[in-house]
């Protein structure tokens, strides 16, 4: 049937005002629920607004002072603080006079045992060949290593590359030096992995030809640069074979002794080392805090560790992970912010002798009636940072919370990862560990040797750290986990 030309307007009419009212009270429905979300969407995000605000602050007082730095000259002032030294105790005083004068709310140290190696007298070491004649090579001791003879001790040398390839060649192996010859790979972009690959070498390498008959062993040094400088780093006897005297040999001198060794198999080399253990010592891990104002025994910890090797400053590793931990309290007390929860800078002693101060910071009886939340170390160095890493999913998802306060300083990503070797005993007290993760590109061209210097870090890099982590401490210090 078809309606009249008049129905239809009518029905038209009627149709349109029912559409426009239908879409009035949508349009209201949608804007009270804006609105109530909007109202929500502020209330659950003003504790966010508010960081930004003093995020400001810091950001403020930390690039325009760049503190961080010359807290590192300071540090580095006293140069190698190998374990167990007189420089090591130097920088234990030095620190803790320095959290006293940012005006810390407490400053105390507790002891630690740790053993006492010294290098000794510099190293020796030559290729003696009848084709290429007397040659120096560039050496250094690998810390817990065993000295030669007074005299020295000259040998021939056997090159591998590999577990493997000791295996098949053990019945090459007495009398002679093995010479590890591994070098880091190239094609793996986590620097750090890289290193954790090839360091078995230098760790292990001495009991392994021991077990074959081998009186030394050389390990080509950590590094994917070529250069006349070895890096030294921490090696382990096992003590149900015979010790050997170990050492790193620079990766120029390793390119050269391969290609003399394929030249003169016969070839020989020279080694004196004067290095020695001496008996434990006591020193201490250095602790200062930012009382907590509302739960003071829940600690947010923020660290480095305090000793180096002895063959430069240790700038990066870790003068770098201690200045940023003390810039960053130093920044939230000048901005007047007055945490929840404890915020503690531990510096922490012998990390590269195998985390013993780490290990007594845990069972000190100072911590019976404390309660550590979150625990981040910093010792990846002083370069520009990247992101986070946090051992815990749920402490991650929290600190999404001011992404968008971290980004603009290069923070782009916060994933799952954890700390560094003093704080993971904490982990078994279930502590959620984490670090600030840097550019690491170029840290294993310094690290462990002569190049280690304060000319290697940027200022603005370094103090970017310490402001990064200013405002995730607090963050925590404030929100908890």
């Amino acid at each position: 049937m078809i309606r009249p030309l008049a129905q239809n307007k009518k029905n038209n009419i009627f149709n349109t005002i029912f559409r426009n009212l239908f879409l009035t009270i949508a349009l209201v429905a949608i804007f009270a629920h804006l609105a109530f979300g909007w109202a929500n969407q502020t209330k659950d995000n003003s504790a966010p607004a508010s960081y930004e605000n003093q995020a400001k602050i810091i950001k403020d007082l930390g690039l325009k002072e760049e503190k961080a730095y010359e807290l590192l000259k300071v540090l580095t002032s006293v140069g190698g603080r190998l374990t167990g030294s007189q420089a090591a105790e130097q920088a234990v005083n030095l620190m803790g006079g320095l959290m006293e004068k940012i005006g810390l709310d407490r400053v105390w140290t507790e002891p630690v045992k740790v053993n006492h190696w010294t290098r000794g007298s510099p190293e020796k070491a030559f290729v003696r060949s009848r084709r290429f004649g007397q040659q120096k090579i560039n050496i250094c001791a690998l810390g817990n290593s065993i000295g030669t003879p007074g005299k020295g001790l000259e040998a021939q040398v056997l090159e591998v590359k590999s577990w493997a390839e000791l295996e098949s060649l053990k019945s090459q192996v007495p009398g002679k030096i093995v010479f590890y010859n591994v070098p880091m790979d190239r094609t793996i972009v986590y620097s750090f992995a890289a290193y954790g690959q090839a360091a078995q070498y230098r760790v292990r390498g001495a009991s392994q030809a021991a077990r074959y008959g081998a009186v030394a062993v050389l390990t080509r040094s950590l590094t994917f640069r070529l250069d006349n400088h070895p890096h030294t780093g921490m090696m382990i006897y096992d003590d149900k074979l015979p010790r050997i005297p170990a050492a790193s040999i620079s990766t120029l001198d390793s390119e050269r002794l391969a290609q003399w060794l394929k030249a003169d198999p016969d070839l020989k080399i020279y080694l004196r080392m004067a290095c020695q253990q001496l008996e434990p010592v006591i020193s201490h891990n250095v602790i200062g805090e930012l009382k907590g104002a509302e739960k003071p025994e829940e600690i947010i910890l923020l660290g480095g560790h305090l000793d180096s090797w002895d063959l430069s400053p240790g700038a990066n590793d870790d003068a770098a992970g201690c200045v940023v931990a003390l810039e960053a309290l130093r920044l939230l007390k000048e901005a007047g912010l007055k945490p929840k929860r404890t915020i503690r800078a531990v510096l922490f002693m012998d990390e590269e002798f195998g985390g013993t101060g780490g290990r007594a910071y845990v069972l000190d009886s100072h911590r019976l009636n404390e309660k550590h939340l979150v625990a981040i170390e910093q010792d990846e160095g002083g370069g520009l940072p990247l992101g986070l890493s946090l051992s815990r999913e749920e402490a991650i998802n929290k600190l999404r919370a001011i992404n968008q306060i971290l980004r603009p300083f290069g923070v782009y990503w916060i994933e799952k990862g954890g700390g560094g070797v003093d704080v993971s005993p904490l982990a078994s007290k279930g502590v959620i560990l984490g670090s600030l993760v840097p550019d690491s590109q170029k840290y294993f061209d310094y690290h462990h040797s002569a190049l280690d210097t304060i000319e290697t870090i940027h200022p603005r890099e370094l103090e970017l750290q310490a402001i990064i982590l200013a405002m995730v401490v607090y963050f925590f210090a404030e929100e908890g986990v």
